[in-house]
């Protein structure tokens, strides 16, 4: 069973990352994912909107297809899928070089977590990226 890394290890994470790659981002300004997104982006991250569904620019940011489509570095995958969509998204968080994969609250898939800590990705589960920002790392 998968295990969250420590504070510490979260905080540092989080300070070190600077483009996060937000799957299942919603062009929708009520839905969670584009409430996180944009405070990310207040946060100082550079977000990369990936949804399929998406036909234009989604808080300034050029959306793309896929992880795999993104033509930069992508420090954190966090992911707003239903937890049995999330080991395709673990395989792309692995291809693009993507270094932590973090699962939002109530997304929990032990299968890609499992697979994206044997390619070596950091693994958050169930927790919310915006939060675990605000707490760890106090402005």
């Amino acid at each position: 069973m998968h295990e969250n890394p420590g504070r510490n290890e979260i905080r540092a994470l989080l300070g070190e990352a600077r483009n996060v790659a937000v799957v299942g981002l919603s062009e929708d300004p009520h839905r969670p994912s584009h409430g996180v997104a944009r405070a990310l982006q207040r946060f100082g991250y550079r977000i990369l909107p990936v949804n399929p569904t998406l036909t234009g620019p989604v808080l300034g940011e050029k959306a793309y297809a896929s992880v795999r489509d993104i033509p930069e570095p992508v420090d954190i995958v966090d992911v707003f899928r239903r937890s049995e969509k999330v080991l395709p998204v673990a395989e792309e968080a692995v291809s693009a070089g993507a270094r932590v994969l973090w699962m939002q609250s109530g997304v929990v898939n032990e299968e890609a977590a499992a697979y994206a800590t044997a390619h070596g990705l950091t693994v958050v589960m169930d927790r919310c990226l915006k939060v675990e920002r605000a707490t760890l790392l106090r402005e």
